[in-house]
Formats: C-alpha cells, structure tokens, sequence
C-alpha cells in the first residue's frame, strides 16, 4: 500500500459537531468516527473535554471515549482545555491517544474563548504537557486567529511565530496554525508558514483553515506548495467557532481530498466512502445540506450516471 503524501486530520466529529445547534446523540457520533476510520481517515478529533456548560454539545465525551471502535492504525485526539480537562481525558481515554489544547494568537479572542491572556493560558497549559509527558501522551497544540481576529482585526506574525515556539518548547508535537474567521489569502499563507518554519520544524507544522471568504482551498495549496504536509479538514464543511460571530466551517475534507488525488499526490482516503459518510450525516443525522463543494458534484453526478 502507497504511504500518504499528505495527512488528513479530520475535525468533524469535534470542531464541527460542536458548532451544531442540536446535540448530536452519541451512537451517531460512534458511528461517524466508525464510518470515517473505514473511509481511510487515520487522525480523528472524536470530542472534548471543555465544561458542558460551555459546550454541551459535546458533554458525552467521557462515554464517547470509552466507546471509541479500536482499529490499529487510527489515531483518536480529544481537545482539553486546562489541567482538568486532561484529567478528564486521561480518566476516560479509551482509544484515545492524543490530546489537543488550543489558545488565541489575539488577546481579545483568547479570552472570549477561555476567559484569560495568553500569557495565563501558556501557563495553564504549561501542567497539561508536563502531566501527558509523564502519561506519554502527545499533544498537539493549536494557535487560533493567526491570519485575522473577528474582534481586533489584524493579527502580528510574529505573534504568532512567538506562540508557536512557545508551544514547542512546552513540548507540542505539532502545532496546527488556525485561519478561524477565514480570512487568510495564499500570500499570507506562505508568509505565515515560513515565518513559523524558521523557528518549528516544518514537518510539525499543520494548517487549519476555514471557509468564511471560499479561500480554504486555495490556503490548502498555498500550504502545500510552502511545504506543509499535515492539514486540518472537516466532512462537508462542518464547523465554525462559538466565539468567533460570522466564522462558517471548516475546509471539507471530501473538497481537500479530491484537491490532492486529482494532482497525484496520495491521501489514502477513499473518497466515494467519505461522500457516502457525508451523505449519511446529512440525512439521517443532521437533516440539513451540508456546503462541500466536491460533496456535492460527486452527489449530482451519481444521479447523472
């Protein structure tokens, strides 16, 4: 079997599902992560362990966690927000294997979304990565509002460049740059991600990038052609941000997959499962169209043929 070129973190189940307005109930969330492992996705971000007062949505991850379906080669992540969060998660784990935590490269959204600085949050941080270090845990960090902030606008470089080499030094075995409100352009992509590069090794370096202004994908190959390997994606466009007003989903992942194979370069996703997984999310889930473009025309040309 060809090895990925690339890799695929799919979001969905976590960054998507928690934007929804009725909770997901959890059989369907097993079987979404059931259904996306056997399309060939090998990173899953199933849940989180954020309060269920903040987000309720996704207040079944402990059971969630336990219930994961084990498969050998698929990795499991869950986001956690503080020290407590990881206990969750460790309490929990299942078939998880990696943790996510996530701060603001803007102030001001940093503490809409967890109600201090970013230096406070670097330090809250700081007990999560010395506690999974001692479990043998990953964790994969992610920088939020690094191309724009809904509230301040513009977002420095290098404030972004300073947050990313302090997550590495904390111990993040990845950081995933987040376009939240989508408003990154392929000029700032490849600026940003060789700003970054200078200080992290490209090769832990992800992209996470939303749709707001219809640029994900063209952010997707700026990265790629910039040299970044590892990219963020959610089935059919999923997500958003709570705290982040306008900001629409994600990349979907069907359009990210359809990108790369179509130019050659291997994903290991099978797509026409992803299509049908996605099928299935908005019908007999969600009961609302999702917006992947590649979802759709791959929909309509099966009713063509």
């Amino acid at each position: 079997m060809t090895e990925p070129a690339v890799t695929l973190f799919e979001v969905g189940p976590r960054d998507g599902l928690q934007n929804e307005p009725e909770t997901v109930p959890t059989p369907a969330k097993l079987e979404l992560c059931n259904r996306l492992a056997l399309a060939g996705v090998r990173f899953i971000e199933a849940t989180s362990f954020v309060s269920p007062k903040w987000i309720p949505q996704l207040a079944d991850g402990d059971e969630l966690a336990g219930i994961l379906p084990a498969f050998p080669d698929v990795v499991y992540a869950a986001l956690v927000p503080n020290e407590r969060g990881y206990e969750r998660f460790r309490k929990a784990a299942g078939a998880l294997h990696l943790t996510h935590v996530f701060l603001s490269a803007s102030e001001t959204h940093n503490r809409k979304n967890v109600n201090c600085s970013v230096a406070e949050q670097l330090e809250r941080l700081r007990p999560v990565f010395d506690a999974a270090a001692a479990d043998g845990v990953p964790v994969r960090a992610y920088i939020s509002t690094v191309c724009g902030c809904p509230y301040e606008g513009a977002v420095a470089e290098a404030a972004v460049v300073d947050l990313a080499r302090a997550l590495v030094e904390l111990g993040a075995v990845e950081v995933a740059l987040g376009d939240t409100i989508g408003v990154g352009h392929p000029a700032q992509v490849r600026s940003l991600v060789a700003a970054v590069a200078d200080e992290v090794p490209q090769e832990r370096i992800a992209l996470h990038l939303h749709d707001t202004y219809g640029r994900a994908l063209a952010n997707v190959q700026a990265g790629y052609e910039a040299g970044i390997r590892r990219f963020d994606a959610s089935l059919g466009g999923l997500g958003g941000c709570p705290y982040a007003p306008g900001a629409s989903g994600n990349v979907a992942t069907e359009d990210v997959v359809d990108l790369f194979e179509s130019a050659g370069i291997v994903t290991g996703i099978d797509l026409d499962a992803l299509v049908d997984t996605t099928a299935w999310l908005e019908r007999d889930v969600l009961g609302r169209p999702l917006p992947g473009r590649v979802y759709r025309a791959r929909l309509g040309a099966r009713e063509r043929d």
